[in-house]
Protein backbone atom coordinates (compact mmCIF):
# COMPACT_ATOMS: atom_id res chain seq x y z
CA UNK A 1 0.00 0.00 0.00
CA UNK A 2 1.43 3.51 -0.89
CA UNK A 3 0.04 6.53 0.48
CA UNK A 4 0.63 10.13 -1.10
CA UNK A 5 -0.16 13.34 1.06
CA UNK A 6 -1.80 15.80 -1.84
CA UNK A 7 -1.95 18.33 1.47
CA UNK A 8 -4.77 19.65 3.54
CA UNK A 9 -7.11 16.53 3.43
CA UNK A 10 -6.08 15.42 -0.16
CA UNK A 11 -4.71 11.87 -0.47
CA UNK A 12 -3.70 9.21 -3.17
CA UNK A 13 -3.43 5.29 -1.60
CA UNK A 14 -2.64 2.80 -4.20
CA UNK A 15 -3.82 -0.32 -2.32
CA UNK A 16 -4.68 -3.88 -4.57
CA UNK A 17 -5.40 -3.05 -7.92
CA UNK A 18 -6.63 0.71 -7.28
CA UNK A 19 -5.65 4.31 -7.20
CA UNK A 20 -8.04 6.05 -5.09
CA UNK A 21 -8.04 9.81 -4.65
CA UNK A 22 -9.82 11.26 -1.35
CA UNK A 23 -11.14 14.57 -1.19
CA UNK A 24 -8.60 15.65 -3.68
CA UNK A 25 -8.72 19.66 -3.77
CA UNK A 26 -5.43 20.57 -5.90
CA UNK A 27 -6.39 23.94 -7.70
CA UNK A 28 -5.75 27.16 -4.82
CA UNK A 29 -4.51 24.65 -2.24
CA UNK A 30 -1.97 26.31 -0.76
CA UNK A 31 0.07 23.46 0.32
CA UNK A 32 -0.21 21.51 -3.03
CA UNK A 33 0.77 25.02 -5.03
CA UNK A 34 4.24 24.30 -7.29
CA UNK A 35 3.29 20.67 -7.08
CA UNK A 36 2.71 18.07 -10.35
CA UNK A 37 -0.95 17.95 -10.68
CA UNK A 38 -0.41 15.15 -13.41
CA UNK A 39 1.47 12.37 -11.26
CA UNK A 40 -0.97 13.29 -8.50
CA UNK A 41 -3.96 12.12 -10.33
CA UNK A 42 -2.34 10.07 -13.29
CA UNK A 43 -3.74 6.17 -13.09
CA UNK A 44 -6.56 7.48 -10.68
CA UNK A 45 -9.42 4.63 -10.48
CA UNK A 46 -11.75 6.01 -8.11
CA UNK A 47 -12.41 9.21 -6.33
CA UNK A 48 -14.10 9.79 -2.76
CA UNK A 49 -15.79 12.56 -1.44
CA UNK A 50 -16.35 12.94 2.28
CA UNK A 51 -18.36 16.43 1.78
CA UNK A 52 -18.91 19.23 -0.44
CA UNK A 53 -16.73 21.85 1.18
CA UNK A 54 -14.07 23.37 -1.44
CA UNK A 55 -11.47 22.28 0.35
CA UNK A 56 -12.13 18.65 -0.40
CA UNK A 57 -14.26 18.72 -3.50
CA UNK A 58 -12.52 21.33 -5.16
CA UNK A 59 -11.06 19.37 -7.67
CA UNK A 60 -13.56 16.06 -7.69
CA UNK A 61 -15.45 17.02 -11.16
CA UNK A 62 -12.43 18.47 -12.96
CA UNK A 63 -10.24 14.81 -12.41
CA UNK A 64 -13.50 13.04 -12.85
CA UNK A 65 -13.80 14.25 -16.39
CA UNK A 66 -10.47 14.50 -17.40
CA UNK A 67 -9.30 10.79 -15.95
CA UNK A 68 -13.01 9.31 -16.95
CA UNK A 69 -13.92 7.67 -13.44
CA UNK A 70 -16.42 7.76 -10.71
CA UNK A 71 -16.98 9.99 -8.18
CA UNK A 72 -18.22 7.85 -5.03
CA UNK A 73 -19.81 9.92 -1.85
CA UNK A 74 -23.01 10.51 -0.20
CA UNK A 75 -25.91 9.81 -2.50
CA UNK A 76 -27.42 13.60 -3.12
CA UNK A 77 -24.05 15.15 -4.28
CA UNK A 78 -23.68 12.21 -6.48
CA UNK A 79 -26.80 12.30 -7.94
CA UNK A 80 -26.86 16.13 -8.09
CA UNK A 81 -23.29 16.09 -10.02
CA UNK A 82 -24.66 13.26 -12.36
CA UNK A 83 -27.53 15.05 -13.68
CA UNK A 84 -25.92 18.24 -13.36
CA UNK A 85 -22.33 17.83 -13.97
CA UNK A 86 -22.27 15.04 -16.43
CA UNK A 87 -20.29 12.94 -14.65
CA UNK A 88 -20.07 9.44 -13.46
CA UNK A 89 -20.99 8.48 -9.71
CA UNK A 90 -21.04 6.08 -7.28
CA UNK A 91 -23.90 7.27 -4.41
CA UNK A 92 -23.95 5.59 -1.12
CA UNK A 93 -24.81 6.14 1.97
CA UNK A 94 -23.79 6.07 6.02
CA UNK A 95 -23.48 2.18 6.69
CA UNK A 96 -23.67 1.17 3.68
CA UNK A 97 -20.40 -0.77 1.93
CA UNK A 98 -19.32 -0.47 -1.93
CA UNK A 99 -17.20 -2.17 -3.76
CA UNK A 100 -14.49 -0.64 -5.88
CA UNK A 101 -12.59 -3.64 -7.53
CA UNK A 102 -10.91 -5.27 -5.24
CA UNK A 103 -11.00 -2.78 -2.54
CA UNK A 104 -14.32 -2.21 -0.03
CA UNK A 105 -15.16 1.09 0.93
CA UNK A 106 -18.10 1.69 3.72
CA UNK A 107 -19.14 5.24 4.36
CA UNK A 108 -19.53 5.96 7.95
CA UNK A 109 -20.49 8.59 10.04
CA UNK A 110 -19.28 12.60 10.91
CA UNK A 111 -19.42 15.34 12.89
CA UNK A 112 -19.36 18.41 10.58
CA UNK A 113 -21.55 20.25 7.70
CA UNK A 114 -21.82 19.65 4.20
CA UNK A 115 -22.45 22.45 1.21
CA UNK A 116 -20.98 23.29 -2.06
CA UNK A 117 -21.50 26.97 -3.24
CA UNK A 118 -24.47 28.27 -5.26
CA UNK A 119 -25.48 31.43 -7.10
CA UNK A 120 -26.82 32.99 -3.66
CA UNK A 121 -24.59 31.27 -0.81
CA UNK A 122 -24.49 28.09 0.18
CA UNK A 123 -26.11 24.90 -1.01
CA UNK A 124 -27.11 21.49 0.83
CA UNK A 125 -25.38 19.53 -0.62
CA UNK A 126 -25.82 15.92 1.71
CA UNK A 127 -24.24 14.69 5.43
CA UNK A 128 -20.89 15.09 5.77
CA UNK A 129 -18.86 11.46 6.31
CA UNK A 130 -15.85 9.08 6.68
CA UNK A 131 -14.61 5.96 5.14
CA UNK A 132 -13.54 2.87 6.07
CA UNK A 133 -11.40 1.52 3.33
CA UNK A 134 -10.09 -2.33 3.74
CA UNK A 135 -7.61 -3.54 0.99
CA UNK A 136 -4.40 -6.43 1.23
CA UNK A 137 -5.78 -7.54 4.57
CA UNK A 138 -5.34 -3.74 6.14
CA UNK A 139 -8.33 -1.37 6.78
CA UNK A 140 -8.00 2.76 6.94
CA UNK A 141 -10.07 4.96 8.59
CA UNK A 142 -10.21 8.26 7.20
CA UNK A 143 -12.00 10.49 9.40
CA UNK A 144 -13.01 13.34 7.01
CA UNK A 145 -13.55 16.11 9.06
CA UNK A 146 -15.26 15.57 12.39
CA UNK A 147 -15.36 16.11 16.01
CA UNK A 148 -14.45 13.26 18.54
CA UNK A 149 -18.12 11.04 18.88
CA UNK A 150 -19.09 8.08 20.34
CA UNK A 151 -19.88 6.15 16.99
CA UNK A 152 -16.02 5.63 16.70
CA UNK A 153 -16.44 2.85 19.41
CA UNK A 154 -18.59 1.18 16.46
CA UNK A 155 -16.16 1.67 13.92
CA UNK A 156 -13.78 -0.36 15.91
CA UNK A 157 -16.11 -2.89 16.92
CA UNK A 158 -17.26 -3.17 13.20
CA UNK A 159 -14.15 -2.84 10.99
CA UNK A 160 -11.03 -3.02 13.68
CA UNK A 161 -8.68 -0.05 11.56
CA UNK A 162 -5.08 -0.12 12.14
CA UNK A 163 -4.58 3.02 10.15
CA UNK A 164 -5.84 6.22 10.78
CA UNK A 165 -6.39 9.07 9.11
CA UNK A 166 -7.16 11.57 11.24
CA UNK A 167 -8.07 15.20 11.32
CA UNK A 168 -6.27 17.35 14.14
CA UNK A 169 -6.12 21.02 12.92
CA UNK A 170 -8.70 22.44 15.22
CA UNK A 171 -11.20 25.59 14.73
CA UNK A 172 -13.26 23.37 11.43
CA UNK A 173 -12.47 19.96 13.21
CA UNK A 174 -11.33 18.11 16.61
CA UNK A 175 -7.38 19.43 17.46
CA UNK A 176 -4.62 17.17 17.84
CA UNK A 177 -5.53 16.53 21.59
CA UNK A 178 -9.20 15.63 21.07
CA UNK A 179 -8.11 13.00 17.68
CA UNK A 180 -5.31 11.54 20.18
CA UNK A 181 -8.04 11.08 22.96
CA UNK A 182 -10.43 9.63 20.06
CA UNK A 183 -7.75 7.50 18.74
CA UNK A 184 -6.44 5.88 22.36
CA UNK A 185 -10.24 5.94 23.36
CA UNK A 186 -11.89 4.18 20.79
CA UNK A 187 -9.18 2.56 18.44
CA UNK A 188 -6.05 0.47 18.52
CA UNK A 189 -3.74 1.76 15.40
CA UNK A 190 -0.22 1.30 14.65
CA UNK A 191 -0.33 4.04 12.34
CA UNK A 192 -1.80 7.56 12.64
CA UNK A 193 -1.67 9.81 9.56
CA UNK A 194 -2.77 13.48 10.79
CA UNK A 195 -4.23 15.98 8.00
CA UNK A 196 -6.51 18.81 7.28
CA UNK A 197 -3.26 20.85 9.19
CA UNK A 198 -0.80 23.65 8.08
CA UNK A 199 -3.01 24.62 5.14
CA UNK A 200 -4.03 28.16 6.54
CA UNK A 201 -2.45 30.12 9.79
CA UNK A 202 -6.14 29.18 11.75
CA UNK A 203 -4.87 25.51 11.78
CA UNK A 204 -2.29 23.29 13.73
CA UNK A 205 0.89 24.11 12.13
CA UNK A 206 2.57 20.51 13.37
CA UNK A 207 1.49 17.62 15.00
CA UNK A 208 3.92 17.45 18.57
CA UNK A 209 0.98 17.24 20.60
CA UNK A 210 -0.81 14.24 18.79
CA UNK A 211 2.91 12.29 18.92
CA UNK A 212 3.39 13.11 22.50
CA UNK A 213 -0.29 12.08 23.43
CA UNK A 214 0.16 8.51 21.36
CA UNK A 215 3.12 6.79 22.79
CA UNK A 216 3.29 3.53 20.95
CA UNK A 217 2.10 4.22 18.10
CA UNK A 218 3.31 5.34 14.80
CA UNK A 219 2.33 8.88 13.87
CA UNK A 220 3.51 9.93 10.25
CA UNK A 221 3.83 13.31 9.37
CA UNK A 222 3.68 13.15 6.13
CA UNK A 223 4.67 15.35 3.25
CA UNK A 224 2.86 17.04 0.32
CA UNK A 225 3.49 14.50 -2.87
CA UNK A 226 6.04 12.18 -0.94
CA UNK A 227 5.09 8.69 -1.15
CA UNK A 228 5.76 6.10 1.42
CA UNK A 229 4.60 2.47 2.44
CA UNK A 230 2.73 0.66 4.94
Amino acid sequence: MKITWLGHSGFRIEIGAQVLLIDPWLTGNPMFEGHNRVAAIDGATYILLSHGHGDHSGDAVSIATENGIPVVGIYDLMSHWGEKRGIETVGFNKGGTVKLGDVEVTMVNAIHSSSISGADGPVYAGSEAGFMIAGEGRVIYFSGDTDVMADMALFHDLHAPDIGILCIGGHFTMDQRRAAYAARKFFDFKTVIPCHYRTFPLLAQDAEVLKADLPGVVVHEPEVMVSFEL
